[in-house]
């Protein structure tokens, strides 16, 4: 159960409400475009967009974490190797969208934050492919399980997340349902599936 600024001690409360703020903020981020004022492709523009979405709930929203996690058997960068691994992603080319690629699953490996990993770093990846390459990926169209598996994969050979990701590519770069779409979708794969995008839209 994670410390956080609302002062729930129950974590299937803590998810519900988690889910609901955090997407709320994901709607802002597109609908203000706050994103065009983050850094792309950089550490600091992960914690810009993570910081945004989780500061009203935890207190590390933002900061690289001070714990080691890991999820399954897979343990991502110990902490006393978190910042030297910060700091090679973000010196890593991202001119190409085999590049960019390679660049997400180093920063999936390194993991930097407690909580909310996954969600800010699919945004953050959009940004990069938007940015370089005039494309985004249309999660809607990439399956679950299919996608965790690759992700599992992709430390040892990511040419399975390379070939996945790339058959969802689409130019649609500034649509507003397809970008609702996807935030539902990365949600949807750490188990956040009680709010529609759209609905709290509406009822903001």
């Amino acid at each position: 159960m994670l410390e956080n600024k609302l002062g729930i001690e129950n974590s299937a409360e803590l998810a519900r409400e988690e889910e609901k703020i955090s997407k709320a903020k994901a709607i802002e981020l597109f609908e203000k475009n706050l994103l065009d004022n983050f850094e792309v492709g950089t550490f600091k523009g992960l914690s810009q967009i993570h910081k945004y979405l989780f500061d009203e709930i935890y207190e590390f929203a933002g900061k690289i974490r001070e714990v080691n996690i890991a999820k399954g058997n897979f343990r991502f960068a110990p902490v006393m190797y978190l910042h030297a691994a910060l700091e090679n992603i973000d010196k890593m080319p991202q001119g190409t969208y085999d590049e960019i690629i390679e660049k997400y699953v180093e920063m999936n490996v390194a993991h930097p934050f407690r909580e909310g990993n996954g969600r800010s770093t699919r945004i953050w990846l959009d940004q990069i492919l938007k940015k370089e390459i005039k494309q985004v990926i249309d999660w809607s169209k990439v399956d679950k399980g299919d996608y965790l598996l690759a992700m599992e994969r992709s430390p040892v050979k990511d040419i399975e997340i390379k070939v996945l990701l790339k058959s969802a590519l689409t130019d649609a770069v500034s649509d507003r349902s397809l970008y609702m779409k996807g935030i539902d979708v990365s949600y949807y794969y750490e188990g956040y599936n009680l709010y529609k995008t759209e609905e709290i839209a509406a009822g903001s």
